[in-house]
């Protein structure tokens, strides 16, 4: 019985630093590849309750990195064990 629990507590201890991230584009222009990047961000306790803002909209990133041509956008799922989540959205241009 110790030993089973001393597997358990194991992983659970182990879990806490296992997250996991992706990033998928969202959409592409023609305009060229800029060297402008913005972010923002929107991140979640629990998935509810909001931590770092709610908004993670495409004009607001690239009104925050100066850019009126936006060349990509994509976004950025995270998630840590469920206790933090959230999603990035990235744009470059110019």
């Amino acid at each position: 019985m110790k030993k089973i629990a001393l597997l358990l507590a194991l992983i659970v201890s182990a879990s806490a630093f296992i997250g996991c991230t992706s990033v998928a584009p969202v959409c592409a222009t023609s305009n060229e590849l800029g060297e402008k990047v913005g972010t923002n961000t929107a991140g979640y306790l629990f998935g509810i309750i909001p931590i770092t803002g709610t908004d993670y909209g495409i004009a607001d990133a690239a009104k925050k990195a100066g850019i009126t041509k936006i060349s990509t956008v994509d976004l950025k799922t995270f998630n840590y064990l469920g206790f933090y989540c959230g999603h990035t959205t990235i744009v470059t241009g110019n």
